[in-house]
């Protein structure tokens, strides 16, 4: 039986709303029509339920030493209150275990330690858990983690994008305007029982508002009353994919090193500070490059698709028509010495096509960038 999230009898009662099964969860893929969704959040805004997502928090007296441990980024990065980091969470091969974003709250008790939100992967979610909870066990530090999944601490996540989305959002939500206008990009704020951030996964401006489950489905109706179209699944990759995001289990996975990701920017390995998956990424070093490939014929580029270069085999790992941009485009892992600017093929159905390499994203804030 698939997982559900607070909001799936609002999917169901949306015309043309098709569900899929989303790594065991019921999810939309799209409401009618997942082009026009996509032009929803370039050209206006548009909302995802993004309640599959499993948001955490962490306590403790620890918390602040057990993250700089886990986490390939630094959470001393986090100087403030509100701020959100980016990072991976690895193993001890140096391969990826999740891919997270994790939030410095407020001291809630001077002298406690610095509390955490931690929002992870939901196909990983147990698995994450389960790793979390074994490392400060192993390590005997003083910390708590509790997912807010379930009873009365299970949330709702709601996530408006676009250029308008923020106007939209205030519309219905007037009284978060004063704490959330100024509010600079990765930063959360909570509100009263909202949590409001201005983290996002498709290239465009917006919040992802966190509150009590029981209250999700009451705004998910006020954002449609404003005029916030409901946007599914199908959406919601194309727009990654054309902001240059990565996807856990297709871009990267446990196998996969965040140098050979494209994640080299968000993992720390110049510092004194050891974390786990350290020593295997310094031994190995990189051995592929991540970058953006752009279709120059007639035709779709698909993950697992090969590319040929003059420096060996390299593989797409996500790839898509690009609504935006009118072609296609991908993600792919391709040999050490490949660069930008280089003709590359890429094998589609028995045939080579040609390809030209680009640095994602491929579109930001509605620009295109290739």
């Amino acid at each position: 039986m698939l997982n559900t999230t607070i909001l799936n009898a609002a999917h169901h009662a949306q015309q043309n709303a098709r569900m899929v099964d989303f790594g065991g969860w019921e999810m939309p893929v799209h409401y009618g029509s997942q082009i026009s969704e996509h032009h929803a959040v370039r050209r206006d805004c548009g909302m995802f339920d993004v309640s599959h997502m499993c948001a955490v928090d962490l306590v403790g007296i620890d918390a602040s030493r057990f993250l700089r441990r886990l986490l390939a980024n630094n959470v001393e990065r986090l100087k403030t209150s509100g701020k959100a980091l980016y990072s991976a969470m690895l193993n001890e091969s140096g391969g990826i275990i999740d891919d997270l974003i994790v939030y410095r709250r407020p001291a809630l008790v001077e002298g406690q330690g610095t509390p955490y939100r931690l929002v992870i992967n939901a196909g990983t979610a147990e698995k994450d858990l389960a790793w979390m909870t074994a490392r400060l066990q192993d390590w005997g530090l003083a910390a708590t983690l509790t997912p807010l999944r379930s009873g009365d601490k299970a949330v709702g996540m709601i996530a408006v994008q676009g250029p308008n989305a923020k106007t939209k959002v205030w519309a219905a939500l007037p009284e978060i305007r004063a704490a959330t206008e100024s509010l600079p990009p990765f930063f959360g704020v909570a509100i009263g029982e909202l949590f409001v951030a201005t983290t996002g996964y498709t290239g465009e401006d917006g919040f992802e508002i966190t509150l009590p489950a029981a209250q999700t489905e009451a705004l998910w109706n006020k954002f449609l009353a404003v005029g916030i179209p409901p946007c599914g699944l199908g959406a919601r990759d194309t727009l990654r994919l054309e902001a240059g995001m990565n996807l856990y289990g297709q871009d990267m996975d446990e196998t996969v090193s965040p140098l050979d990701a494209g994640l080299a920017w968000c993992t720390e390995l110049a510092s004194e500070r050891d974390f786990v998956g350290k020593s295997a990424l310094l031994a190995h070093g990189q051995r592929a490059q991540f970058l953006g490939l752009k279709l120059l014929d007639k035709g779709v580029l698909r993950a697992h698709q090969k590319v040929f270069a003059p420096q060996g085999e390299g593989e797409i790992t996500s790839g898509t028509f690009s609504p935006t941009l009118g072609f296609s485009i991908a993600l792919a892992r391709l040999p050490l010495g490949v660069s930008v600017g280089d003709p590359l093929s890429v094998e589609i159905r028995g045939k080579l096509l040609p390809v030209q390499v680009v640095k994602p994203p491929f579109v930001r804030h509605g620009k295109a960038l290739v």
